[in-house]
């Protein structure tokens, strides 16, 4: 009797996977933006009329939050990687090697990341990261991705490239890092009419991205993601302020539910393992993140 009634539960879980699947069945691409330094504080009053599209047809949070501490590299290899910096090991602003040896390593010497996923689970798919802060370059495992284009701090470049990789190729996951308004946080100061201008073109970028996905031909099969590594305060970030910590989480498209504030509690590593969710892959077990499956449609 306890064997038939195992059974029964395997076939009911079966059964529910299989229906989160079908909901899921047009989700064939991901694009996912981090803007640099971009607290959530900012985006209410911000002008950014095409992020705050993405949030009206899709789900937001404006309190994901980063892990500690509140900067840039650490942050990056958390929300790509799965797990916080005491599995991964980059505990730093500018970490370009683990300070703590990596729990669990690649062939390649890296914590397992989404890409290496998507490499090993689905290796003809496409994927394709593009950076313009160069300090990204060390957390990805280059061998796995098929576009790996760093600009530099070229804002324009930046965006430019991630068009053509997109229109040109239609990777499953596509990677974009824009170095702004972080670099206005640090020389002017957050919170600042000189940061919210710059908001203003970080939004115009964001728009031409969609714009790119649209020239695609793929937008009714894209889930687009942005969210940020840290906020911040004064000019700097890295400390325990919840303008600092506090990361805006947005996400839309085929199956995602519209117009919806997220009730759920976000930390910067559960964006790959919502991305992992979304492609049907199976994550490691030294991932921490959780999928946010609040965002689904039921």
């Amino acid at each position: 009797m306890y064997r038939i009634k195992n059974i029964t539960a395997l076939l009911l879980l079966l059964l529910l996977s299989s229906q989160m699947n079908a909901q899921l069945k047009d989700a064939k691409h991901v694009l996912l933006i981090g803007v640099d330094g971009l607290g959530a504080y900012a985006i209410p009053q911000a002008e950014m009329p095409h992020l705050k599209s993405l949030m009206t047809k899709g789900s937001s949070s404006f309190e994901a939050r980063s892990v500690l501490p509140s900067s840039s590299a650490v942050n990056w290899a958390s929300m790509l990687m799965g797990a916080g910096p005491t599995f991964h090991g980059y505990t730093e602003w500018g970490s370009q090697v683990p300070e703590i040896p990596s729990i669990e390593t690649t062939k390649n010497n890296l914590f397992p990341s989404i890409f290496s996923l998507i490499k090993n689970q689905v290796p003809d798919a496409k994927t394709a990261a593009i950076y313009s802060w160069g300090g990204i370059g060390y957390l990805l495992e280059k061998d796995v991705i098929d576009f790996v284009i760093p600009t530099k701090d070229d804002e324009t470049l930046t965006v430019s490239e991630a068009s053509r990789i997109i229109k040109d190729h239609q990777p499953l996951f596509t990677f974009v890092h824009l170095s702004e308004p972080d670099n206005v946080g640090h020389g002017i100061g957050h919170d600042t009419p000189e940061y919210y201008a710059e908001l203003k073109k970080v939004d115009e970028r964001i728009g031409k991205l969609i714009a790119a996905v649209k020239e695609a031909g793929i937008e009714n099969e894209t889930i687009i993601m942005v969210t940020a590594d840290h906020g911040g305060i004064d000019k700097g970030h890295g400390g325990k302020s919840l303008v600092e910590v506090q990361i805006p989480w947005i996400i839309a498209g085929p199956g995602i539910i519209q117009n919806q504030k997220l009730d759920s509690s976000i930390v910067t590593y559960d964006t790959a393992a919502t991305i992992a969710f979304i492609l049907g892959l199976e994550m490691p077990q030294v991932w921490r993140g959780q999928a946010i499956k609040e965002v689904f449609k039921p």
